[in-house]
C-alpha cells in the first residue's frame, strides 16, 4: 500500500472525536509487521519505530486520528434528530450534506426552507441549533431503533483525486498526517522514534497532552494541515499558505509559540535539501503542540503542516507535491532532531 493508498483509506474511515475506534484499528492494521505498540486510556495509539541505532534524544511524531462531527442531542417526535457540532464547523458547510452515523446509518443535514424564511435570515446561514438530520423516520420510535442520543455521525464524501496534483476528501485533517507518519514507519530509518496518533485534538487537544506525558519525549514534531486561503479574492497577506509550496512551518498560533531556534532549523534543512517548505503566516488556530510543548518539564516541539482548502468540510483538498514534501522533511528533521 502506497501514500495515497493510505490517505484514501484513512479519509474513508470515520471517526468523530471521542469516537476513534475504527480509525485507530485502521491504523492498526497498517503498521509494520512486529512494531510495538500500546493504547492508552483515553484511546492514543502509541507506536515504538525500532531504526538501526538507538537515539540520543527522544523524538515523537504526532498526528491527531479524530474529526470534526456530530452528536445527536434529541430524538425528535417527528423522527428527525437534533444535533451539535463536534469540533468546529462552519454553518455554511451544513445545509444538505450527507452524514453516516457509527452503525452505518445515512442521513441528511436540513433546515426549514428559504421561502419560510423572513428578512435577513433568508440571507444568513442558520446555526447548528436551528437545524436537523434526517434519517428517513417516520416517528421518534421509527429513528430510536438507529440512533440513541450520543451517537456521532461524520461527513459522508468520497475521496477523488482533483486535477493532476490534487486529492479531495473528508477528514484529511488529519488523516494525512497519519499516513506521513505511516509511510515513515516503512522506511530505513537511523534511529529509534515514536509515533502517536491522538484522540480529540478537534475538541481541545485533549490526547495528545497525556500521550506526551507517557512518552516524555526532548522534542516532538506535529503533523498537521492548516487551512489555506490561497484564494484570488483573499490578499496575499491573509492566505496563510499557498497549496503547491510544501509544508508550513509555524512560527506561533493561538496556542503555540514555536521554538524559534525550531522553527529556523527546519526551514533552513528544507531549503539545504531542496524540499519545498513555507512560513505559516497568520496567528490563527492551534493543534495539539498547544499541549504537547507544555507536558512534563517542556517539550521543543514543531508543527509541520500541509496546506488544506476548505479545512473542517467534507472536501479537504490537499496538493500531492505537498505531501510528498512534508514526508522528505519530516523524515529528515526526524533523524537530525534524534541525534540532538
Amino acid at each position: 500500500m502506497d501514500l495515497m493508498e493510505r490517505i484514501q483509506a484513512l479519509s474513508l474511515a470515520n471517526g468523530a472525536s471521542g469516537a476513534e475506534r475504527a480509525v485507530r484499528e485502521k491504523i492498526i492494521s497498517m503498521l509494520p509487521e512486529n512494531t510495538d505498540y500500546t493504547v492508552d486510556a483515553m484511546g492514543n495509539l502509541i507506536v515504538k519505530v525500532r531504526g538501526k541505532n538507538r537515539a540520543p534524544k527522544k523524538v515523537m511524531l504526532e498526528a491527531h486520528m479524530d474529526e470534526v462531527g456530530f452528536i445527536v442531542t434529541n430524538v425528535c417526535d417527528d423522527g428527525l434528530l437534533k444535533f451539535a457540532c463536534v469540533g468546529g464547523i462552519s454553518p455554511a458547510v451544513l445545509c444538505g450534506k450527507r452524514v453516516v452515523f457509527e452503525n452505518g446509518t445515512v442521513g441528511v443535514i436540513g433546515c426549514v426552507p428559504v421561502h419560510l424564511l423572513d428578512g435577513d435570515k433568508k440571507r444568513e446561514f442558520p446555526a447548528a441549533d436551528e437545524l436537523y438530520i434526517d434519517i428517513g423516520a417516520s416517528d421518534e420510535k421509527e429513528a430510536a431503533v438507529l440512533v440513541r442520543p450520543g451517537d456521532t455521525a461524520v461527513f459522508d464524501s468520497p475521496f477523488l483525486p482533483l486535477g493532476e496534483y490534487k486529492i479531495k476528501g473528508k477528514a484529511l485533517d488529519d488523516r494525512a498526517g497519519c499516513a506521513v507518519m505511516l509511510e515513515l514507519m516503512h522506511q530505513e530509518n537511523e534511529y529509534d522514534f515514536t509515533c502517536v496518533f491522538a484522540v480529540q485534538e478537534e475538541v481541545g487537544c485533549r490526547g495528545a497532552g497525556a500521550a506526551a506525558a507517557q512518552v516524555r519525549p526532548d522534542a516532538a514534531i506535529v503533523i498537521e494541515t492548516t487551512t489555506a486561503a490561497d484564494l484570488a479574492e483573499v490578499d496575499e497577506t491573509k492566505q496563510v499558505c499557498v497549496l503547491g509550496k510544501g509544508p508550513a512551518i509555524s512560527f506561533m498560533d493561538r496556542r503555540t509559540v514555536y521554538d524559534t531556534e525550531l522553527f529556523r532549523f527546519a526551514l533552513a534543512t528544507a531549503e539545504e535539501h531542496g524540499i519545498p517548505a513555507q512560513p505559516k503566516t497568520m496567528v490563527a488556530g492551534g493543534n495539539d503542540a498547544g499541549e504537547i510543548h507544555k507536558a512534563q518539564n517542556g517539550v521543543k516541539t514543531l508543527a509541520v503542516s500541509m496546506p488544506c482548502r476548505y479545512l473542517h468540510s467534507p472536501a479537504c483538498v490537499l496538493d500531492t507535491r505537498d505531501i510528498d514534501a512534508c514526508c522528505r522533511l519530516v523524515w529528515v528533521l526526524t533523524e537530525a532532531l534524534c541525534r540532538g
